[in-house]
Parts: structure tokens; sequence; C-alpha cells
């Protein structure tokens, strides 16, 4: 291999106030890898970083200074092949707080694809800025999510059903969150399977983000519980890429979750693996997995949350 890019494993020497931007920038370049790769990478080992949060980094507008932000900076040195401890090393000391203090950097405890901002904006823009936030009068007490994979190895479809549990009577809806790993390609057509119908819905297709209400055919009173069933379906092929991982984050506990991963028979990955990381966690739990006789994988998780789970493959 020839150009002026320097091997993997070794950072450029480089000078001035944004050593720790320029090294970061030279050494991304030099590995191939497009910031979404980095980003599915640093997730699927338990450091979740927003991709606008690694542009900042490599741009100099901010740098990262909180814990969580330099358990994943250790894992971003592994991933690009550089020595343990080289670019933190090259960090300045923390910035100024306060009125004189630059903006924060992107939060990646509180979402792990997207910044707060954008989905506040959008659950504003349904009419429900507080979702987030305020109490939930619904229980997910079990899931089960299908994911379909293409021939080319993008997303083809995802068919989940969701049984709740009402904490008070008069419980009519859900609010779905869904946030895609290929926004380029447009939002997925979202259908009703059954037991619901679809309300008021907002898509960001800058940031490939949907929030959108899935109405309950009757209201529920406290202690009843309610199945429903719905499905996102992508134009293809060619699919939108999925990162080789699919997974959910849980803000809050849920009893049970089962996660299906089909592939096609014209792309079988060679290794597939169960992630899981409890918020406060540094490290995630990692379970190889084997296909089945019909190209797929599954993995349970049973009392988790908040967290992270998913399946990853190459």
């Amino acid at each position: 291999m020839s150009g002026n890019s320097p091997p993997r494993g070794h950072i450029e020497n480089v000078h001035g106030d944004s050593q720790f931007a320029e090294a970061l920038r030279s050494a991304i370049r030099s590995s191939g890898l497009s910031l979404d790769r980095i980003q599915a990478r640093l997730r699927a080992r338990g450091t979740p970083v927003s991709i606008a949060a690694l542009s900042y980094w490599q741009s100099g507008k901010r740098q990262p200074e909180r814990n969580d932000s330099l358990t994943a900076l250790a894992e971003l040195e592994t991933i690009l092949k550089l020595p343990a401890g080289s670019l933190l090393a090259l960090l300045p000391p923390p910035r100024p707080r306060g009125k004189q203090a630059a903006p924060p950097e992107p939060p990646v405890t509180e979402t792990v694809r997207f910044e707060r901002d954008v989905l506040l904006g959008l659950l504003t823009a349904l009419g429900a800025p507080d979702a987030l936030d305020q109490e939930q009068q619904l229980t997910l007490v079990g899931l089960h999510d299908r994911c379909r994979v293409g021939g080319d190895g993008g997303q083809q479809s995802i068919t989940t059903r969701a049984v709740f549990e009402a904490r008070t009577d008069g419980q009519d809806r859900w609010l779905l969150i869904y946030n895609s790993d290929d926004p380029s390609a447009g939002p997925p057509t979202l259908t009703t399977v059954r037991n619901c119908h679809l309300g008021r819905q907002q898509v960001d297709t800058g940031n490939g983000l949907m929030v959108a209400e899935l109405l309950f055919d009757q209201p529920i009173r406290r202690g009843d519980t309610y199945l429903i069933e719905y499905e996102l379906a992508n134009a293809g092929p060619p699919y939108p890429t999925c990162n080789r991982t699919h997974w959910r984050e849980f803000r809050r506990p849920i009893r049970e979750y089962l996660l299906e991963v089909h592939f096609n028979s014209a792309n079988i990955p060679a290794r597939c693996q169960q992630f899981a990381k409890q918020t406060g966690h540094k490290h995630p739990r990692m379970r190889n997995l084997s296909l089945d006789t019909r190209c797929s994988v599954h993995a349970v998780a049973i009392d988790f949350g908040p967290g992270l789970f998913g399946i990853e493959w190459e």
C-alpha cells in the first residue's frame, strides 16, 4: 500500500492547540472506516457515542471530557488500531465551565443515535414534548423484534410484537421512536398489523428519525394487558445499510425482550454475537450465537434494562 497516510497503529506527529483533533482525524482517515462504522463498533463495545460527537471531536469544535466519553475514547483507540492512551495523552485540559464555556458535547446517555434536542423537536411537533421525562402510564412487559436482512446485507424489514400493562385507566396509545442507520435511504413504511392503527407521525429525514403514535383499538384499564403488532418495511433492493447490527435502547426495565435476525441465504454471516450493556456498566456482556437451519439467530433478555441489547454479525 502506498500514499501519504501513516500506517495503522500509529499517530502522525502534529503540533498546535488541536493536536487531539488532528491526530483523531488522521487516524480515522488512515483506518478507512466511516463515522457510521466507527459508531456502530463503539456501540457494540458498550460505549455509544453519537456521530455528531465524533464529528465534533475530529473537527476540534468539542472534546471528550465526561467519564463515559473518556471510556469510549479508550475503545476508539482499539478500533483505530492505535497504541493505548495515545489519543488520551493529546487531550488538552478540560474547557472552562459557566457562561464562557463552550456548548457541552452531544449527550450519549440520554439517546444513543441522535442528540436529545433533535428528538425533542419531533416530539414537540407531534404534540408530546414531555414524553421522554413524564411518568410512564404503560409498562412494556414483553417485546419481540424480527429483523429481516436482505441479500445485499441491508435491513429489509422489522416486525414487532409488544405487550403492555396499564398503570392507570384509559391508556389508548404507545409512542414509537425509530432511528435508521442509513438516513439517505428515506424512512421505512410503517404498517400496523393488529390491535392498533396509526395516529400522528413526524419524520426527520436528515437524521433518519421517526416518531409515531400507535393508537390502540380500544382503551385499556389499570392492570389490563394489551398486545399490538406493527411492521417497518424498507424499499429495496438495495436495502438501507444497518451496520451489521440490530439493537434496542431500553430507557426503563423490561421483563422479556426476544430478538430474531433472519438472514438471506445469499449473504450468511461468518459470526454472530449477542451484546448486552446495562446502564452504568463499563463493558457489554458478549455471547456467541449459532445460526439455525433457517438462517436465523435469536437472543433473549430477561429482566433487562435500562441499557442496550442487540445482535451484531460479521
